[in-house]
């Protein structure tokens, strides 16, 4: 018998090494090379096929484009994050920390969708016992959801083939084996291939099919990079575990926008979505409270109001501290730069922490004037006026620069109760609104100035 021959994968790559380094010489990253045992060579009957049936080469404008259709998932945050709903033969990989509510967000979701379309949920982490419990603490209606505890992917596809179901969930892609492969379940080789198999099996039933994909202790989903290439759809969950409030982001998404938002609140009967998030993040907000100011963010087509906070607060150390949470740290660095030479504010020996209320992660520029605003607000312990929100991109030459969606974003705030809005002057509405006082500035100066009075 040939003796086992180990190769080293690249898990950002896919790229094959025949021996460990520390730098992968195909992408150049610096830890990411795994072993895995060499498969045999492959018979004549390869198991690599195309996800398409073959076609003829035809014009592009020859070809019918037609919306694929979308049947509801049951719940509507989940379906704002999907683009309007599940689509036929679409294959979604959603991903998030232990213990945040995957497995019970899909059971929900499959008990609803059960009631009208066949599906099967595919377990290798639990026993039945164990979603059987799950199912009787959210009490949902589990009796139309078909159930099978297996980790083996042959099994899978068979029991695919047979029951042929609408949708189905593999919880977790992670757990699941080849017998064509040697490695371990979890490894590089064995989640490629399993993922690539039922990806197949998806396109040629039309099945939805639902992945569950762990992620590492950095945040990104576990496995090869390549496994986020091949699905269709990849979700991520975020929050505090230790919070009520769970959101998810669609990183990508070929059958809608990328970027969508939706927010779930964690309670007793399972994962509820919340229609209007923004009373969420600004329950406790106070208007009286230095420090503070309310920033009207878009996350995909949904625009959100997030308040900010800041302490600025004189350092005892020999270098001043600068910390961001739900902002990026080095953003906030050149912001203080541009209000030192523009306005006039130094802050070079004060600590400043800034901090988006609620678990978001704010990555968009339209959050600049916002922060700068709570730091000038902190800085001299005046609150800002009452029922103000901001929104602008701030330049490195102290302009305010416009973004994107600033009507909808105006809306919003009135729907809210707000009175006054700071917003760039390309993003001054033409008509007046009801109810709404916009103050339109081109300077960082001019931002600062209205808010002394």
């Amino acid at each position: 018998m040939a003796k086992a021959k180990s190769l080293y994968v690249c898990n950002d790559c896919g790229g094959i090494s025949p021996k460990w380094q520390g730098q992968c010489p195909h992408c150049a990253a610096w830890n990411s090379l795994t072993e895995t045992i060499q498969a045999p060579a492959p018979s004549a009957n390869s198991r690599f096929q195309s996800l398409a049936a073959r076609s003829d080469v035809q014009c592009l404008a020859d070809v019918q484009a037609e919306e694929a259709p979308r049947a509801t998932s049951g719940i509507d945050e989940l379906d704002r994050v999907l683009g309007g709903g599940l689509v036929r033969g679409a294959v979604v990989l959603i991903g998030g920390d232990p213990g945040i509510g995957k497995s019970t967000l899909l059971l929900q979701a499959l008990s609803a969708v059960s009631l009208q379309r066949r599906v099967l949920y595919i377990t290798g982490e639990e026993s039945a016992q164990q979603v059987a419990l799950r199912a009787s603490r959210l009490a949902v209606d589990a009796s139309q959801v078909r159930l099978l505890a297996e980790i083996r992917l042959e099994q899978m596809l068979a029991t695919l083939a047979t029951e042929r179901p609408d949708v189905a969930v593999i919880d977790s892609i992670q757990t699941a084996y080849s017998d064509a492969l040697q490695s371990a379940p979890g490894s590089v080789a064995q989640v490629r291939e399993c993922a690539a198999q039922l990806t197949r099996a998806a396109k040629q039933s039309g099945t939805t099919m639902i992945l569950v994909g762990h992620v590492t202790k950095e945040g990104a989903l576990a496995g090869p990079r390549v496994l986020e290439h091949i699905v269709d759809t990849v979700l991520y969950f975020e929050g505090d575990t230790h919070s009520n409030f769970r959101m998810i982001r669609a990183i990508k998404n070929r059958f809608g926008a990328v970027n969508e938002l939706g927010v779930f609140a964690m309670t007793e009967r399972g994962l509820k979505g919340v229609s209007n998030p923004s009373a969420i993040f600004l329950s406790s907000h106070r208007d009286d409270v230095p420090g503070s100011s309310v920033l009207v963010t878009m996350e995909g087509s949904r625009p959100l109001l997030v308040e900010i906070q800041a302490l600025v607060d004189e350092t005892h150390a020999p270098q001043a501290r600068r910390l961001s949470v739900g902002l990026e740290q080095n953003r906030l660095a050149m912001l203080l730069a541009v209000l030192h030479r523009h306005a006039g504010i130094a802050c070079f020996d004060q600590d400043v922490f800034i901090n988006a209320v609620g678990g978001v992660r704010i990555a968009e520029p339209a959050a600049d004037l916002a922060v700068l605003l709570a730091i000038v607000s902190s800085l001299r312990d005046r609150p800002l006026p009452d029922k103000l929100v901001v929104f602008g991109e701030v330049g490195l030459g102290g302009e305010v620069r416009p973004v994107a969606h600033g009507q909808d974003r105006l809306k919003e705030a009135v729907k809210l109760g707000f009175t006054r809005a700071i917003v760039p002057q390309a993003n001054c509405p033409r008509q007046p609104i009801e109810g709404l006082e916009v103050v339109a500035v081109e300077r960082l100066a001019q931002a600062v100035e209205y808010c002394k009075t």
